[in-house]
């Protein structure tokens, strides 16, 4: 054996040197290296991998869903000052593309740009469709002469309010809050551009109790 070492590194033998050392199998040699560099390999990865999962979240909350704080009472008792709810901004642009010439319905819980301020912000329930005649007579709802019925609402927050008809222009649509007593809506500033409107309320998160009021917002 020792002939065939001295043979193989030309007259260097493994014991004329401390330092020198022989490798037997290069496998063996590579496992320990990467078993010594094993933890930072794992921290690596995993930063990497929450690096990864912050932009994917960053993503979503720019494009997809994004958390709002209802601010006001004009949506009760759907919703209540302080609520805090998830706003899709993609289901309107996803049902367009689908083939949907409606994506935004009627019930709708919509957060839209305030037309006269486009700075602000307000949510309200879509009522009026575009082409569509709205009238409201000791505070019931009207579509084209015909009484609507709204589930959603409550006797406590209902108004006693007249509305002369009002026609919805195409790509426009007519709002009002839930809260019929406490709400500024289309009554007051008129329809909605279509535009304005970025988003569907979609779940409400908190507060979590009472625990009933933790959920989806579709009626």
């Amino acid at each position: 054996m020792k002939r065939e070492q001295e043979r193989k590194y030309l007259g260097i033998a493994p014991d004329d040197d401390g330092d020198i050392r022989v490798i037997q199998d290069l496998a063996l040699l590579r496992g320990g290296e990467a078993e010594a560099g094993g933890l930072w390999g794992e921290a690596r990865s995993l930063l990497r991998d929450i690096i990864f999962a912050g932009v994917i979240a960053i993503l979503i909350v720019v494009f997809v869903v994004q958390p709002v704080r209802v601010e006001g009472q004009s949506m009760m008792p759907k919703l209540y000052d302080q609520d805090r709810i998830f706003v899709n901004k993609f289901i309107y642009p996803l049902r367009e593309w689908l083939g949907d010439k409606e994506p935004i319905k009627r019930g709708d819980i919509v957060v839209l740009l305030y037309p006269e301020d486009p700075s602000k912000s307000y949510i309200k329930r879509v009522v009026g469709l575009p082409n569509e005649d709205v009238s409201i007579e000791d505070g019931k709802l009207y579509i084209n002469g015909v009484l609507q019925e709204e589930p959603y609402l409550s006797p406590d927050y209902l108004s006693h309010d007249t509305l002369v008809p009002v026609r919805v222009r195409e790509h426009h649509y007519f709002v009002l809050g839930d809260n019929r007593r406490n709400s500024s809506d289309s009554r007051y500033w008129g329809v909605v551009p279509e535009k304005y409107i970025y988003g569907k309320a979609i779940f409400r998160y908190y507060p979590f109790m009472p625990f009933e009021h933790v959920g989806s917002l579709d009626d």
